[in-house]
């Protein structure tokens, strides 16, 4: 019997994951199937600033950029996939900070609804 959690896309992370290259989708979406079934994909790795585990960020290149799915596993309904984005900044690895507000804001808004 199939035990994955279902995936919610918050926002408009979906429209924005299907935007990604193939490549990346690909890979990025496996790691979501793995998140689904309980585990951690070895790509995944915490967000900065959420404390825990319990926000994680996939990160992926290829030719074009650098691109970033977070999603969080907090709630035992589902997983949350709060953002998707390609990383424009040519300088340093830190998210920018209005992508760590909009992870934020839009998880606050998952806990407000599911919790």
């Amino acid at each position: 019997m199939d035990q994955r959690k279902p995936i919610i896309w918050v926002g408009s992370s979906k429209k924005d994951f299907m935007d990604f290259p193939s490549d990346v989708r690909k890979e990025m979406g496996h790691a979501l199937y793995i998140a689904q079934k309980g585990e951690k994909h070895r790509d995944a790795k915490p967000l900065k600033g959420f404390g825990g585990g319990s926000v994680l960020e996939i990160v992926q290149s290829d030719g074009q950029g650098t691109y970033r799915t977070i999603y969080t596993v907090q709630m035992e309904e589902a997983v949350f996939v709060l953002h998707a984005f390609q990383k424009k900044s040519k300088t340093g690895i830190k998210t920018p900070k209005q992508e760590i507000d909009l992870v934020e804001q839009r998880l606050k808004s998952v806990h407000q609804k599911y919790k």
